[in-house]
């Protein structure tokens, strides 16, 4: 079982930046970032392939930027111009399966979340 560990949450105003990270055990396929607000259910924020392909939410498009690091097994998440919105616990996953037709149905392995707070 692949363990994804996450740094990088906190406060911050809005405006501002934060960098998310998340490590795994071992190398992995696909990695993606996702959040959970409280009685919502959990929403894409971004993935990444292991060969670059990137995929984004709209409300983050231009705003966040995922990336990753092969050698390190590790992806991290750039969070700039952050809005109250943005408040969310963020999950960090790996391993995506997939339909058919190539829609990610699933990850195999997710972190635990670490807390996001935009607020003045």
């Amino acid at each position: 079982q692949v363990q994804l560990v996450e740094s990088g949450g906190g406060l911050v105003q809005p405006g501002g930046s934060l960098r998310l990270s998340c490590a795994a055990s071992q190398s992995v396929g696909t990695m993606g970032w996702y959040r959970q607000t409280p009685g919502k259910q959990r929403e894409l924020v971004a993935t990444m392939s292991r060969p670059g392909t990137t995929n984004y939410a709209d409300s983050v498009k231009g705003r966040f930027t995922i990336s990753r690091d092969n050698a390190k097994n590790t992806v991290y998440l750039q969070m700039n111009s952050l809005k109250p919105e943005d408040t969310a616990v963020y999950y960090c996953c790996a391993n995506a399966r997939f339909s058919s037709s190539g829609t990610i149905t699933d990850f195999g392995s997710w972190g635990q979340g670490t807390q996001v707070t935009v607020s003045s």
